[in-house]
């Protein structure tokens, strides 16, 4: 009878100390992912705690927390989350969070609230007057007189033009950088990131879609890029 009283005593004085070792916090190694890719930037916070961390360029973070702590994962352009420690997470020290890219397509934006005010219309230039861009202005500069002949017989002037022709497709291109970014090119119309200047260049081929950036209707040009995606994609399959 003794022997056991000493036994439950011994228990009895055990088990706060196992239930302890069942909650103490530890540190938790984590890596944040979206379709594979490590993500920068990433806010953790564990609810329990209140402790924060965020990721860093290789989606890696460490956190404070114990078995069955709630994590929440949030961060621009992804959606949020909540993540439970699971007991083999906890054990290893060790979990990975995959992420989801939040898409959402906006409306087209009016930057320029006053487009009415211009010098046109404050009369610091003639309205109405051509405007030309600097590759133009040379071409002009160099097409009359005895420079224009001396240019029209060495060849300079053809040189002139397709360098009229490369500046028209560098700011077309400019265009496209300020319309759509690059997460619309990979994740919307699925070009890889190495790949899109060269998407880029593609597009500015077709006379109808530089059509459409020229009437500045974002919606045609979207419909357009999207083709224009769909058919580059399976040339660049099919060439493999």
């Amino acid at each position: 009878m003794k022997n056991n009283l000493i036994v439950l005593l011994v228990f009895l004085s055990q088990s706060p100390l196992l239930t302890a070792q069942e909650v103490v916090e530890k540190i938790i190694i984590g890596t944040v992912v979206s379709d594979s890719k490590p993500l920068e930037g990433i806010s953790v916070v564990n609810c329990s705690n209140k402790l924060m961390a965020v990721s860093d360029k290789n989606g890696c973070f460490s956190i404070l927390a114990k078995d069955k702590d709630v994590l929440n994962f949030s961060g621009i352009d992804y959606k949020y989350l909540r993540k439970y420690v699971y007991k083999h997470e906890y054990i290893s020290g060790t979990l990975e969070v995959n992420m989801t890219f939040n898409s959402i397509e906006l409306d087209e934006v009016i930057i320029n609230k006053y487009a009415n005010i211009n010098a046109e219309n404050f009369g610091i230039i003639p309205r109405g007057q051509v405007k030309f861009t600097p590759q133009e202005r040379r071409l002009y500069a160099g097409s009359g007189g005895i420079q224009g002949f001396f240019n029209l017989v060495s060849g300079e002037k053809e040189v002139l033009k397709k360098n009229v022709e490369i500046e028209k497709k560098e700011i077309l291109m400019k265009k496209l950088e300020y319309l759509f970014g690059n997460k619309y090119y990979t994740k919307t119309l699925k070009i890889p990131e190495e790949l899109i200047k060269g998407f880029q260049y593609y597009c500015v081929e077709d006379a109808e879609f530089v059509e459409s950036l020229g009437f500045k209707n974002k919606t045609v040009s979207m419909f357009l890029i999207t083709n224009l995606a769909s058919v580059y994609n399976k040339n660049r399959i099919d060439e493999k």
